[in-house]
């Protein structure tokens, strides 16, 4: 008889949170349908492949997802092209972010354990810690995401 460790809770958990997600958005992420439409978003650029939008938990203001329009979990899932395309595509975002706010450079993050649909974090950051997820996330009003939106739009 051959022995297997049992799964993980967490395993176990975030199981069920993906089946329960699929439920509620009739089988698709939230971010398909923000880019459907379906959910409204701060829209920050588009192609026929990616999708790019603010973050409304954002760690810093400036704070965008960079999204591919197909249904991927994990990053390295996405096939080769759409992975060489989608930085090709962030690329000028991450310049506007870099001109738009105050920052040494705008980082980028893959974590994905939130929503499972591939996606991208580019954030304004001056130091490491500002790519810190575990810190508190801003609050801000529809006003000031507007605000942001264009900041960002204007230098595309």
């Amino acid at each position: 008889m051959i022995w297997r460790r049992p799964p993980s809770l967490f395993l176990i958990l975030k199981t069920c949170l993906t089946a329960v997600r699929s439920k509620i958005f009739d089988g698709m992420t939230i971010f398909s349908k923000i880019i459907a439409g379906e959910i409204p978003s701060y829209k920050i650029a588009e192609n026929e492949k990616f999708f790019a939008f603010l973050d409304i938990f954002p760690l810093r203001q400036g704070h965008v997802l960079v999204v591919p329009k197909i249904e991927v979990d994990k990053l390295f899932d996405l096939p080769g092209d759409y992975l060489k395309e989608m930085l090709l595509f962030a690329q000028p975002i991450a310049k506007a972010i870099e001109k738009a706010f105050n920052c040494n450079r705008c980082g980028i993050s893959v974590i994905g354990l939130e929503v499972p649909h591939a996606h991208l974090h580019l954030i304004p950051i001056n130091t490491a810690n500002d790519l810190n997820f575990n810190q508190g996330k801003l609050k801000l009003s529809p006003e000031e995401m507007k605000e942001i939106q264009q900041r960002i739009i204007v230098l595309l």
